[in-house]
């Protein structure tokens, strides 16, 4: 899917809908098989996915330099940030897509990019960031919207979890934080040789049970 705003993968579930939709963005190793993998399983859970590619078109060392010096230099406001707005918006007005329950998923620079709109896009019901760094200032989680996040003990990222889990519960910002002892960096990633079967599983039952949570139906509107 291209359009003059967005570009990605696209994957839908059974069924007309409305379901709820999810934006899913990557690590820095591209829109790649994993994530049209990850997209597919999300819509087999009942929800239409938008795997984002940020670099469509584009030098991915040049974009790479570009968005981590926008999560260094302007965490909550900078181009991909504006991207992704676009993305929601684009995923909002698809008629199958039931606009009141949103989320985002991201994974390492995807999953900083997604906790940064948890901070900024009031339109994000939840928000799922795997090995990701927290967002500054930390003051800003206080209006995150709830967040459920994987990290793996034997990586640098640990320590944004507990970081994040430290603010959010400060803030009392629902959430549920996991690190996952031994696990590398990438262990989501089931094509690379970081992957960790274990924490995986463990870690997409707990991302599928909190998005269900504040994603599911929602009651009808009184008569």
């Amino acid at each position: 899917m291209t359009d003059a705003a967005v570009s990605g993968y696209v994957a839908r579930p059974a069924g007309d809908g409305p379901h709820p939709g999810l934006v899913v963005v990557h690590e820095a190793f591209g829109l790649n098989a994993n994530m049209r993998e990850s997209a597919d399983a999300l819509a087999a859970a009942g929800y239409v996915v938008l795997a984002v590619d940020l670099f469509a078109g584009r030098n991915r060392a040049l974009c790479l330099a570009r968005i981590f010096g926008g999560i260094m230099l302007r965490p909550l406001d900078h181009g991909a940030v504006g991207e992704l707005r676009e993305s929601l918006d684009w995923l909002a007005d698809q008629t199958d897509v039931d606009a009141r329950r949103l989320g985002a998923v991201g994974f390492c620079m995807g999953g900083s990019l997604v906790l940064a709109m948890a901070c900024t896009d009031d339109r994000l019901a939840a928000v799922a960031p795997f090995y990701a760094m927290t967002p500054r200032p930390a003051e800003a989680l206080a209006r995150a919207c709830p967040v459920v996040g994987s990290y793996p003990g034997n990586d640098f990222t640990a320590g944004q979890g507990r970081r994040l889990e430290a603010e959010l519960s400060r803030r009392d910002v629902p959430h549920d934080i996991r690190i996952y002892d031994g696990a590398k960096h990438s262990f989501m990633n089931d094509h690379g040789r970081s992957h960790d079967p274990a924490a995986a599983s463990d870690a997409w039952r707990r991302m599928l049970a909190f998005l269900g949570e504040r994603l599911g139906p929602l009651p009808p509107p009184p008569t």
